[in-house]
């Protein structure tokens, strides 16, 4: 591959590295959901036909609580929290999509700018070899720590679900149902914009590793020396 060719994957990559790892931290960080629930007591003026819960990013819920939503008729009054804490991975998750954003950027900088100086003894190519293989399996790790906290997400933002935590529900003259899903495309969205950046992050490694002197050393140019003619050719010619 030629250096206009080469040169032209890099800026193509940089530039797609940016727009998915925007589209990636921005679809996770920025979400907000909410469902419904309907509880219908037994003395209808008591019953609760709109519960909402609403949640948002990071999904930390030891503060999201569902007291304020009971019904007269819940007769159980104590302090109910939703289940989880998955901060952790969703906040690693925009955490490394921000991070990977504002190194493309600056490496797309340096091929605009500085290209001969970042070939220059192949340091900046070998620094940039490894920061890649670092962020490619980074996201490798986020991409799935969010998958599986995705899906613990759905799993405790379940209306069905949450629904055993109301002690109305319990009783059989009490009819709860859900009215509204959580609508999660976008962090589903997310999670796919992840692997789209790891396959991405990957391909760039091997065209960053093409500028490396370990696949494509540049040996030094050796000065040209005539061959030497032996005492015997000289004589003869002399004769």
């Amino acid at each position: 591959m030629d250096k206009g060719s080469l040169n032209f994957a890099c800026f193509f990559f940089s530039s797609s590295l940016q727009i998915f790892a925007i589209f990636a931290f921005s679809t996770c960080g920025s979400y907000s959901g909410m469902f419904k629930l309907s509880v219908e007591c037994k003395n209808r003026e008591e019953s609760n036909l709109a519960i909402e819960v609403q949640f948002d990013y990071p999904f930390r819920w030891v503060s999201l609580s569902l007291c304020c939503y009971w019904p007269q008729c819940c007769r159980n009054k104590e302090r109910l929290f939703l289940v989880g804490d998955y901060s952790s991975s969703a906040e690693f998750f925009v955490t490394i999509g921000v991070f990977s954003f504002l190194y493309s950027m600056a490496a797309l900088s340096v091929y605009c700018f500085i290209l001969e100086k970042y070939r220059e003894n192949n340091k900046g190519a070998q620094i940039d070899f490894v920061v890649t293989a670092v962020f490619a399996f980074m996201w490798l790790v986020s991409s799935c720590a969010w998958a599986k906290g995705l899906s613990d997400v759905k799993t405790a933002t379940d209306p069905e679900r949450v629904i055993t935590l109301i002690s109305a529900c319990d009783e059989p003259e009490n009819r709860c149902r859900e009215v509204y899903d959580p609508k999660v495309s976008g962090l589903n969205t997310s999670v796919a914009f992840g692997f789209i950046n790891l396959i991405l992050w990957v391909g760039n490694l091997w065209f960053v590793f093409k500028e490396t002197a370990t696949h494509s050393p540049r040996l030094p140019a050796l000065c040209f020396r005539p061959p030497r003619r032996s005492l015997k050719t000289q004589s003869q010619r002399a004769f």
